[in-house]
């Protein structure tokens, strides 16, 4: 049972709170057109082109969650010197998040995710195909140095530090070494969402697998929920962290404890999603926020349902308002 006026406390400590978001910084991008014809070409549909959409996404999709909830955030993490790069400067900037985080590495492409929308004015537009364009290596040395220094002076006073690794080489393993040794230092949180390597962050406070992930990384069938437990159990022992969140899609989210037990939340609102894009990027960060500000494993775990449950009724990459949160919690629904 949520107890609203509990989480509406928590919610209320949102604001003095300070957040830092280290990883991969992506630009969305979505091109809409609208049905023309069949290509003579190729057995292709032909859509004509209608507008243009950049939003921020990976650890600025994070960031902006995060800065959406009410809290202070800071970004960091590595960006080109091209036309995504600044757009996703201004894109940052026009929100209200600080750039002081951002570094700026010329011959590195920023990351891009393009999608290509089709459905006319008053349709659903729908999802055809999605182009990524992904930087060829890590970051150079001298840019692994200058986050480390970032990091050191940006997340000195956080409450929480929050890592958004989507494989693109911007959390390499000596950062990730800083993030852990400052947090000692400091008391801070810190919790990993993590697309391809989640093993790399063993010591967290907390991390965010879905059921696939579990499943590939334990090598166990998830089919139920003795299954997930038994799995569960065993990556957060691998892992060594106090909390493993796991995201269950329209069957909610479990959190298991390392000295508590496992609590199944059902899912929030209605299971007629419609987009789940970034929403990952939501639920850690209203669960980030919500333990950075005193509510207790279990109260942070429902607040990120209940913003994992507005997130996905919105199209594209989105984020859910402190205001938004509120409001679902005094109605009961997104």
């Amino acid at each position: 049972m949520l107890d609203s006026a509990r989480l509406q406390t928590v919610i209320d400590r949102f604001p003095a709170k300070s957040v830092v978001v280290v990883g991969d910084l992506i630009a969305d991008e979505y091109l809409y057109g609208k049905p023309a014809r069949i290509s003579r070409e190729a057995p292709v549909l032909i859509l004509r082109f209608t507008q243009r959409e950049a939003r921020l996404g990976g650890a600025a999709n994070a960031s902006h969650n995060v800065h959406a909830l009410g809290a202070r955030v800071t970004p960091i993490g590595v960006v080109g010197r091209d036309a995504a790069g600044k757009e996703m400067i201004a894109l940052l900037r026009s929100a209200g998040i600080p750039t002081d985080g951002v570094l700026v590495e010329p011959g590195r492409p920023t990351p891009v995710k393009t999608r290509i929308m089709a459905g006319g004015y008053r349709s659903t537009r729908q999802q055809v195909v999605r182009l990524d364009r992904e930087p060829p290596a890590a970051p150079e040395p001298a840019t692994e140095d200058a986050l480390i220094r970032r990091l050191a002076t940006l997340g000195a006073r956080a409450d929480a530090i929050l890592i958004s690794d989507y494989g693109y080489g911007a959390v390499p393993p000596r950062l990730f070494q800083e993030v852990q040794a400052l947090a000692k230092r400091t008391g801070a949180i810190v919790t990993v969402d993590s697309r391809y390597d989640l093993p790399r962050f063993r010591g967290a406070t907390a991390l965010t697998p879905n059921e696939p992930e579990v499943e590939q990384l334990t090598g166990m069938s998830v089919d139920d929920e003795p299954s997930l437990e038994k799995a569960g159990r065993q990556l957060l022992d691998r892992l060594e962290a106090r909390y493993l969140l796991v995201t269950r899609g329209s069957r909610g989210i479990a959190l298991m404890e390392g000295e508590g037990g496992t609590t199944l939340i059902p899912i929030f609102g209605s299971d007629e999603i419609a987009d789940v894009t970034g929403a990952g990027d939501t639920v850690i960060s209203a669960f980030t926020v919500g333990l950075a500000s005193g509510a207790a494993p279990v109260e942070a775990a429902q607040l990120a349902n209940v913003a994992g449950g507005i997130v996905v009724m919105k199209r594209g990459t989105a984020t859910v308002s402190r205001r938004e949160l509120l409001d679902a919690l005094n109605h009961g629904q997104p």
